[in-house]
């Protein structure tokens, strides 16, 4: 199991890809306990446009969920990254 697309507008999912090396391209987070389902992610992530920013395992996805810094912000993956690192846990 893998957790993908969950911080991303749908209309969004087919309207903001851009093809790999574009620079600003838009990025997006995966996290997953199996390297396997991640890397599929990845893979997915790429044909649709975007760049990817592994989380690990599913214990730390909580950071690109609402209410986080990174939850439906066009980003690239610096930004992502630093999003990411800013989440605080409220719960």
């Amino acid at each position: 199991m893998a957790k993908g697309f969950n911080h991303i507008r749908a209309k969004e999912i087919t309207a903001d890809g851009l093809p790999s090396g574009t620079p600003g391209r838009r990025a997006l987070a995966t996290a997953s306990d199996y390297p396997e389902a991640a890397e599929l992610v990845t893979r997915l992530y790429d044909e649709f446009g975007f760049d990817t920013v592994n989380i690990g395992p599913l214990s730390e996805s909580w950071r690109a969920e609402r209410d986080r810094p990174a939850y439906v912000v066009r980003q690239d993956a610096a930004e992502l990254e630093a999003n990411l690192a800013r989440a605080q846990r409220t719960i």
